[in-house]
């Protein structure tokens, strides 16, 4: 039997649910299912609710899910703006990640908010405690921004369990080459 290939899609309401899981996976897993890029031994709690997820949908605002069949295992969240296009939310099913997905969902984020959103910088935040994402991030041409916020307890994004733990800002400005190779239709 041939492999099912992996379909890239523009989430819709109808998805709600399985985004959030899918983040809740990613971000906060079980001991047993924790992939690379986990934070549970940093954050408790859910990284997602449902609700916050639904609160994404609106202009301007797009969630990429990349499917196996008709299982979500990886999305990223796509939001432009005057100062530029943010990206988050990227998220892999622990059971696939070092497999690439998360770089390929990186690259049709950027992809997607050059041609939807006529992004000239990326921007995204990482924690202060996670130097393996930062490096993933930064092996992608992010910078530190110098920007730094205090952890937002009050977001309902989960409680942190270690003191010291804040959000770093990182930005990638776009250039010719990365338009060029980038651009994806969906």
């Amino acid at each position: 039997m041939e492999a099912l290939p992996l379909e890239l899609s523009v989430a819709c309401e109808a998805d709600v649910k399985e985004i959030a899981a899918l983040v809740n996976r990613a971000y906060r897993p079980s001991v047993q299912e924790a992939g690379w890029t986990h934070e549970a031994n940093l954050i408790a709690g859910e990284r997602v609710s449902t609700e916050q997820v639904l609160s994404l949908f609106h202009k301007q605002s797009t969630i990429l899910l990349l499917r196996l069949g008709q299982d979500i295992v990886a999305c990223v969240h796509v939001q432009g703006g005057q100062s530029g296009t943010y990206i988050g939310m990227l998220a892999t099913n622990p059971a696939m990640q070092a497999q690439g997905i998360g770089k390929q969902m990186l690259l049709h984020a950027e992809a997607y908010a050059i041609e939807h959103y006529d992004a000239s910088v990326f921007k995204m935040s990482v924690l202060s405690s996670r130097p393996e994402l930062l490096a993933f991030y930064e092996r992608r041409g992010y910078v530190l921004t110098g920007q730094v916020e205090e952890y937002p307890l009050s977001a309902g994004v989960g409680q942190p369990m270690v003191t010291g733990i804040q959000v770093l800002s990182l930005e990638k400005s776009v250039n010719q080459t990365t338009v060029q190779a980038r651009i994806v239709n969906i």
